[in-house]
């Protein structure tokens, strides 16, 4: 039998750069012309930003937000090492990367031997990454694909009408699947657990018609400009308690990893893409801490959507199959901002 161990963590593009670019996406959004005007000063924050931002522009909550963040990558690392999987299983999401009009699947698993993805040859958020690593910087990173068609085919026996790909289509590797690694590596010792990306269609409605990225208040797509529906919250939970069943079954050792942040200010409208959904992400994260998958997978997709919480739903699937096998979280970490575009949670769940 199959033993599994499940980690949640963050793949946060800005942690990639340096830390006087880490409010970017704040500062695009107080150039947005249509913002109201009282928000484009501090007096009209909460006092909370407020003091995030202080008199530097946040450069010195940046740090903080950094050493949190690489001490709980670090602890993941260890956690992973010493469990020895022999491969690991990574829910990301795609953000018109190697998905994009040509085709938008639910979910995809790529079956690949490998990959050679170049961050920096990519990289829209980050102008200089902090690791100074020249733009054609390649890593390699092995795949696994004995245990992805095991899965792939464990999940249809289910009904679970997954896609495979053998190959990527537009994009090597989407940066949900590799920051995690690079971030797994922060300190740049080598990676080599195979990893098996499972792309979530997490953007949904916005995947295409918003390029599942930064838009601003007057070009955010709404009405018949947006996109058919992600998977259904509960689809997800499903999902991922089908994967930790037909894993449980396999010989090998597997890690079960969920990569996202939580609520997303540059998805929150009713924030005018200032700040995340802070509010809606602590009742998720307390759930969590208690193990009350209910509450999970009883989550509206309406809802998702209006907390910018779309990228949680790789965190669904991961509940499901913690669910599934029983377990509460061994140990949580989290921090909230308010000037870093998205809350951040770390959990694991040992066997």
């Amino acid at each position: 039998m199959g033993e599994i161990l499940g980690l949640g963590m963050t793949h946060f593009p800005p942690l990639g750069g340096r830390d006087e670019g880490m409010a970017g996406i704040l500062k695009r959004a107080l150039e947005d012309p249509a913002l109201p005007e009282r928000y484009r000063q501090p007096s009209g924050w909460p006092e909370a930003m407020r003091r995030e931002y202080g008199n530097d522009e946040g450069r010195s909550a940046a740090v903080q937000h950094r050493e949190f963040l690489v001490t709980h990558f670090r602890k993941m690392r260890r956690l992973l090492d010493d469990f020895r999987p022999d491969f690991i299983v990574l829910w990301g999401d795609d953000q018109y990367e190697n998905f994009k009009e040509d085709i938008i699947p639910p979910f995809c698993v790529l079956a690949c031997e490998s990959f050679a993805p170049q961050p920096w040859a990519h990289a829209s958020f980050v102008r200089a990454n902090v690791w100074n690593e020249p733009k054609d910087t390649t890593f390699q990173v092995r795949g696994h694909r004995p245990g992805a068609k095991a899965l792939v085919e464990g999940l249809l026996a289910e009904g679970f009408d997954v896609s495979y790909a053998y190959r990527p289509l537009h994009h090597e590797l989407g940066h949900a699947f590799l920051n995690t690694v690079m971030f797994l590596d922060y300190d740049r010792k080598g990676f080599e657990h195979p990893v098996v990306p499972f792309q979530i269609n997490c953007y949904g409605r916005k995947v295409i018609s918003q390029r599942a990225g930064v838009a601003s208040l007057t070009e955010a797509p709404t009405g018949d400009q947006l996109d058919p529906p992600s998977p259904m919250p509960w689809r997800c939970f499903d999902l991922g308690a089908a994967c930790a069943r037909a894993l449980a079954r396999s010989p090998w050792r597997v890690a079960l990893i969920a990569s996202s942040s939580w609520s997303h200010a540059f998805l929150t409208g009713k924030h005018y893409f200032l700040y995340p959904d802070i509010a809606a992400d602590r009742v998720l994260y307390a759930a969590l801490q208690r193990g009350d998958w209910a509450t999970w997978r009883e989550t509206p997709l309406s809802a998702i959507e209006e907390s910018g919480q779309q990228e949680l739903l790789n965190w669904m699937c991961l509940a499901g199959a913690m669910a599934e096998l029983g377990r509460k979280p061994d140990e949580t970490a989290w921090i909230e901002t308010h000037i870093f575009n998205s809350n951040k949670c770390f959990a694991s769940f040992r066997p």
